[in-house]
């Protein structure tokens, strides 16, 4: 438990290290892509959620970006949230969330320990932050415990996967050696961004997900990957 704790810890730190450049090296990264992965997350829960929309959780919301998609998608379809709520553990992430969106609200919380009340969230995400908590299985019981019954749980990944080919050896190229490079010379931490494909690679596949998800009370019910299966869209109800 301690050294899972301590995991945990150096994951936040590092994050609060890097939180000033995030938002641009994430954009160079992904080459923009992840903008249109992102709308594609909102735009199918909406899809399959026909309820009035009390609360929308934000978990890992980082600097804040995926909140701002899920208010963006709810304007264009003319759809009401009354709050859309942004949780994570790093200080130096939020407060550059707080300066970019300062009408939304952000808490500073573990995803296995959510400020919320039983069944008060109609739909939380948790975009490219699910394998950077330790304890994710406690985690999905936690996102069981705060949504409704019927609420989504929507979750946007960096998944493993096993293919092999001379794409997948190029993704490889890239996230191994080209992404660390340019990640670090933006950030000045190329130890955060070389700890990013060994996440990816000590991770799960999609299907592992689905099991895990299915464990906590979940029935997936959508799943895409995209751009050779670098990100995958999971979308699981709550049953």
């Amino acid at each position: 438990m301690v050294l899972e704790e301590n995991k945990q810890q150096k994951i936040v730190q590092m994050f609060d290290d890097i939180a000033p450049t995030y938002d641009t090296a994430n954009r160079v990264l992904s080459m923009g892509v992840d903008i249109q992965w992102r709308k594609k997350a909102c735009d199918e829960t909406f899809v399959r959620y026909k309820k009035p929309i009390d609360l929308i959780v934000d978990v890992a919301c980082g600097t804040g970006d995926m909140m701002g998609y899920w208010q963006k998608r709810a304007d264009k379809k003319k759809l009401k949230i009354k709050k859309i709520l942004g949780v994570d553990p790093s200080v130096g992430m939020t407060n550059v969330g707080k300066e970019k969106f300062p009408n939304f609200e952000f808490v500073i919380s573990e995803a296995t320990n959510l400020p919320l009340e039983d069944e008060s969230a109609d739909i939380l995400s948790i975009s490219y932050g699910i394998r950077n908590v330790v304890q994710r299985e406690e985690a999905f019981r936690e996102f069981a415990r705060v949504l409704k019954s019927g609420g989504y749980v929507v979750i946007l990944e960096f998944t493993k996967d096993d293919k092999k080919g001379s794409l997948y050896a190029i993704k490889d190229f890239y996230m191994n050696r080209v992404l660390p490079k340019i990640g670090g010379y933006i950030s000045k931490n190329k130890e955060a961004y070389e700890y990013l494909p060994n996440s990816i690679e000590g991770f799960l596949t999609s299907d592992m997900l689905q099991n895990e998800l299915d464990d906590a009370g979940f029935t997936t019910e959508f799943v895409k990957s995209f751009s050779m299966d670098i990100s995958t869209l999971l979308i699981a109800k709550k049953r």
